[in-house]
């Protein structure tokens, strides 16, 4: 019988210890739960945060000090502190909140007064620098993988600081990265409760950083397409003024017959062609080309093609004019960049044109052969140099004139580099050759239908490779 009741309050025992036990691990799981529940939603208002940040269209330094703010604020931290790594691969202080201790000790010259202490280590922190690899911020640049140091005493990479503020108890070095690209280590500080950092407090960094990252990349992102529409912005408003300075009608001159044709490879150009009247019968043409492409050769075109305007009515002479030009513009020009033009004075009651070649492509010109009766391709030109790329008196040395006949059905075309260098797919150029083949086949036709018949010769050599550069051609035809 006693051992019946022994046995009965042994089993009783069993249950209610079972039942407790029960109780215990219900509890630490419901605990566990509501701090999962707690990091979750520290972790998604860190995000609102990021993204708040990111809205506002914050500048990369104000971004990193969004960061710090928010994580002190996520974990708990006393302070902490972004790394950014640099292109040429040391560890800079980007931001910083609290008393976040520096990478390396302070040297005595630059003890620190008490009253500006958290400005001091700021200043220092952004400072210095150091490889990648160096103490524990270093090894998780270096390794894309984050650190727990629960105990900072026995860690031999913590700086050991004389000052007790900046003593080190506790650390979390997480990279901030984006598709494997490191931006940065967040670094936070000694726990405000004085205890040492979880594993806890670890994921939770470590998300922080990942959030981190991400606002980031999209904070540059978003900069870009802003940089981007302001570009695009600018390119077209470039490319109008461009077009605008392009002739809208050829000139009625009487006994030529004139055509023209401009592609730009971009929105903007570093071609130009114009074509003014000089008289009654007389018509200045000109064709240019830019060293260098986009904005800043638009503007120097612009210039270009502006101040040959003011130049060309006083002159009779495209080497004078040519000459002008080149004291005028030279002056202004960047370094590097320099203009090929060729300028000619077609005069129809003299049946001549007189031209000028400043570095660019030859002429092409198809006329009747005295001896023969037929019609005759060839390129034709003069000496000189390009607009501002030797000094004054070098260029107006070289620079002369070429007289040629042009009688009717005599035709001058002048052209850019982007015509005859069009590659094919075997990536041979166009050339010359097939350009004068391409006028000798429609000599016998208008101005327009001679372009036409020389671009489609390109466009069938070319095929499918497209176009690489800015093409401009010109064709003034003797009637």
């Amino acid at each position: 019988m006693m051992l019946f009741l022994l046995g009965g309050f042994i089993g009783a025992a069993l249950v209610y210890a079972l039942y407790w036990r029960a109780q215990r691990e219900a509890s630490r799981h419901e605990e566990e739960k509501q701090a999962l529940m707690e990091e979750r939603q520290i972790v998604l208002d860190y995000m609102h945060t990021m993204v708040d940040a990111v809205g506002e269209r914050l500048p990369r330094e104000e971004l990193f000090q969004r960061i710090v703010h928010a994580a002190i604020l996520s974990t708990g931290a006393l302070s902490a502190c972004i790394f950014e790594k640099g292109s040429d691969n040391l560890m800079r202080g980007a931001a910083v909140e609290g008393l976040f201790p520096p990478h390396r000790p302070i040297p005595d010259t630059q003890r620190m007064k008490l009253g500006s202490r958290a400005k001091f280590i700021e200043q220092v922190l952004k400072s210095e620098s150091f490889p990648v690899g160096e103490g524990i911020v270093g090894r998780v640049a270096a390794t894309g993988r984050g650190e727990l140091v629960v105990k900072a005493s026995d860690d031999p990479r913590i700086v050991k600081h004389d000052d007790q503020a900046l003593v080190v108890r506790s650390v979390i070095a997480a990279p901030i990265t984006v598709r494997r690209h490191l931006i940065g280590v967040l670094c936070v500080c000694n726990s405000a409760d004085g205890l040492p950092f979880s594993e806890t407090d670890y994921s939770l960094v470590a998300a922080l950083a990942e959030q981190a990252g991400l606002a980031v990349h999209n904070a540059d992102f978003l900069a870009l397409q802003v940089d981007k529409q302001r570009l695009d912005l600018d390119l077209a408003l470039a490319s109008d003024v461009q077009l605008m300075l392009l002739p809208r009608e050829m000139p009625s001159v009487p006994g030529l017959d004139i055509d023209a044709r401009y592609l730009a490879a971009q929105k903007v150009s570093g071609d130009l062609y114009d074509v003014f009247k000089l008289g009654y019968d007389r018509v200045g043409v000109a064709v240019a080309d830019v060293a260098g492409k986009g904005m800043s050769a638009s503007l120097l075109m612009a210039i270009c093609r502006t101040t040959l305007r003011q130049i060309a009515p006083a002159h009779n002479s495209p080497a004078r004019v040519l000459a002008e030009l080149n004291r005028t513009l030279a002056g202004d020009m960047r370094k590097g960049m320099y203009i090929t033009i060729t300028y000619a004075v077609v005069d129809a009651g003299r049946n001549q044109v007189t031209m000028a070649r400043a570095g660019h492509e030859l002429a092409l010109c198809s006329r009747r052969d005295s001896a023969t009766g037929a019609f005759v391709s060839e390129f034709v030109g003069s000496e000189g140099m390009p607009v501002g790329l030797v000094d004054t008196e070098l260029f107006e040395s070289v620079i002369a004139d070429r007289t040629l006949d042009f009688a009717a059905g005599s035709t001058l075309v002048l052209y850019t580099d982007g015509l005859t260098e069009a590659p094919n797919a075997d990536d041979k150029e166009f050339g010359g050759a097939r350009l004068a083949d391409a006028l000798r086949d429609a000599h016998s036709g208008s101005a327009r239908l001679i372009n036409d018949a020389i671009l489609q010769a390109v466009e069938r050599f070319s095929d499918a490779v497209g176009l690489r550069d800015d093409y401009t051609l010109l064709t003034i035809k003797r009637t």
